[in-house]
């Protein structure tokens, strides 16, 4: 087991990864901005090292300063947490060229799931089942684009094949936008992703969001931990995600489950991995592969009882999994809410300082977040401040739970997304169960309607 772990992240998952270490018994080394200089996880860790000023690409995403850190500190891994270059499969190769352990994927399953062409290639030979689309990216010719969207049939969705976090879509509704759709997106991914290949996928009408959570190690076993629902989303970002996901029946779960473990054994995955799909009339259609841990993933550890950031140390070390596919059972229900730092009616970032913070307990409460009364949330990252997450015997509990913790959660100096969390726990549509990725955008003017009344 490694004797001592960097962790090459911030914020909420900084701390995660640290928790998770310390029960291991295993040092840790903290990497920081300057602005994130009084960070609890900072004070926390073993050691900590300034990497860089405050902008992203001069600190958190700046490979060499990361990597260093780990030299001068003598550390045995890198853990790259969610963001940032966790899913940077040059990072993960420069990190094990330097001698380190990267605590993920290899650097080929890296680029083969980051690429959503690839992606989708591999998973089609595997037996994952995808949605209906180009067989690959799309061709120069107009004539032969026009012929790809007939076939598929109205409405289809451009994607760019490197692509991510939402950007690079675009729904086409008949074959006059199609060409016009195409060139923009194209564009649009050349100059967000430097790749401006793109693909043609059929847009279902009233999907919601699935993901299938796995887990693999480098002795040939693959298992999963169950579903999550992810539906409700605003601008493709999520905003509640629960496990299990209402209405999927166990068949469902088995065979999907097996679709997904059968190709991780098959493109040679390692580590913690999440499927994520398009779930609607009952059948699932893959989208992409997320290959690193996930913001959610606390949900599936609550129904689950596996600390998946202890697994992928784990597997990174080279030990095989703690659990076989006969020991996962799923209990009960969970429920997270993101809390962000913003304008619950402008959906604006609201940086500052947190002048007063009480965070709330209670049965099957769990806070995921690393601020504190007098933390400074800074200007220059995610606006994601924390996760409150809630576990019932039933659906029903957790949500009850969930609605007594907002109502207990105390933020002050700054806006949160609290007002519409709250909002969202009293929609009869969500109460049911199973709604689309399209329901939060539907209810949006109604809510804020509420949000400005009060």
């Amino acid at each position: 087991m490694f004797e001592k772990i960097l962790i090459a992240n911030r914020g909420e998952i900084a701390l995660r990864v640290l928790r998770a270490c310390r029960e291991m018994g295993i040092k840790t080394v903290v990497v920081h901005s300057e602005v994130d200089r009084e960070a609890k996880y900072v004070k926390l860790a073993d050691e900590s090292v300034c990497i860089g000023p405050n902008p992203s690409p001069q600190s958190y995403l700046n490979m060499a300063a990361l990597i260093s850190a780990a030299e001068v500190t003598n550390a045995n891994a890198i853990h790259p947490g969610y963001g940032f270059l966790s899913e940077n499969a040059d990072f993960a190769q420069r990190v094990e060229e330097s001698g380190f352990a990267f605590i993920g994927p290899t650097p080929a399953s890296i680029r083969l799931m980051g690429d959503k062409v690839s992606a989708k290639d591999a998973m089609k030979k595997a037996g994952v089942p995808c949605v209906p689309g180009s067989e690959g990216a799309l061709p120069d010719d107009p004539k032969e684009i026009l012929a790809t969207g007939k076939r598929v049939g109205y409405p289809v969705i451009i994607k760019a094949a490197g692509g991510g976090g939402g950007r690079g879509m675009r729904v086409v509704h008949n074959e006059d936008d199609l060409l016009r759709a195409v060139e923009m997106t194209k564009s649009e991914a050349q100059s967000a992703f430097g790749n401006p290949m793109v693909y043609m996928e059929k847009f279902l009408q009233t999907p919601r969001h699935v993901e299938i959570q796995v887990l693999a190690d480098t002795h040939g076993s693959a298992i999963y931990l169950g579903e999550r629902d992810c539906s409700m989303q605003r601008r493709h970002q999520k905003v509640i995600e629960e496990a299990p996901a209402p209405g999927i029946t166990e068949a469902q779960r088995k065979r999907i489950g097996e679709a997904c473990t059968r190709a991780c054994r098959e493109i040679g995955y390692r580590g913690a991995g999440t499927f994520e799909f398009l779930f609607e009339n009952g059948e699932f259609y893959f989208i992409e592969m997320n290959t690193r841990v996930q913001v959610e993933h606390p949900v599936t550890e609550l129904i689950t009882g596996v600390d998946i950031v202890q697994e992928q140390i784990r597997v990174a070390a080279g030990l095989p999994l703690s659990y076989a596919q006969k020991d996962v059972k799923l209990r009960g229900h969970a429920l997270e809410c993101r809390i962000n730092a913003e304008d619950p009616l402008k959906f604006v970032p609201s940086p500052g300082r947190i002048t007063t913070y009480h965070a709330p307990g209670g049965p099957g409460v769990r806070v995921d977040s690393h601020v504190y009364q007098g933390y400074f949330v800074p200007p220059n990252y995610d606006s994601m401040i924390g996760k409150i997450i809630t576990y019932g015997d039933t659906r029903e509990q957790a949500i009850a739970r969930m609605r007594i913790a907002l109502s207990e959660t105390v933020v002050q100096g700054i806006h949160t997304n609290i007002p519409l969390h709250q909002q969202l726990l009293l929609d009869p549509e969500f109460l049911k169960g199973g709604t689309s990725i399209h329901h939060l955008e539907h209810k949006m003017p109604e809510i804020r309607a509420l949000l400005e009344s009060q």
